[in-house]
């Protein structure tokens, strides 16, 4: 199964606000931190899931998906691909725009699901990468010219 086109992942980071983060580390080494960060620095609520924190990056962790209290726009995976399953347990039931597995986590049956139920699913693909192609940062003119 094929990932949404640019056009349409352009238009989802767009208009969701908030994305819930499975597997979300408190090691800034971790992907799953960096990613997380460069996302709250780009606007958006970060909520993390994990069941081993109590805070990560100013916010309130949470053990599960089904314990957000809020709605969630995206759900972003950090687990094994054979994980997924039960990712998608908890998180169909929430409605999120769409479910996005990190690179290298696939999984074809849960995308199946995904789409049955409506909801998009991205799989093996950084977030922040495709961020970064799909809203990529204005260069500051130096002022070189002038000299």
């Amino acid at each position: 199964m094929k990932n949404p086109d640019d056009q349409a992942l352009h238009k989802l980071l767009a208009e969701i606000k908030t994305i819930a983060v499975i597997g979300l580390s408190d090691k800034p080494h971790r992907a799953s931190y960096r990613v997380a960060s460069y996302m709250q620095n780009k606007g958006y609520r970060i909520i993390p899931v994990n069941p081993r924190l109590k805070q990560v990056l100013g916010e309130t962790v949470y053990p599960n998906l089904a314990l957000i209290p809020d709605p969630v726009d995206l759900v972003n995976v950090f687990r094994k691909s054979e994980d997924v399953p039960l990712v998608m347990e908890e998180a169909l039931p929430m409605k999120p725009r769409a479910i996005w597995l990190q690179l290298g986590i696939s999984h074809p049956g849960a995308a199946a699901a995904a789409r049955d139920e409506g909801v998009l699913m991205i799989m093996d693909c950084c977030l922040m990468v495709k961020h970064r192609q799909l809203f990529p940062e204005p260069v500051e003119p130096c002022g070189c010219a002038k000299l």
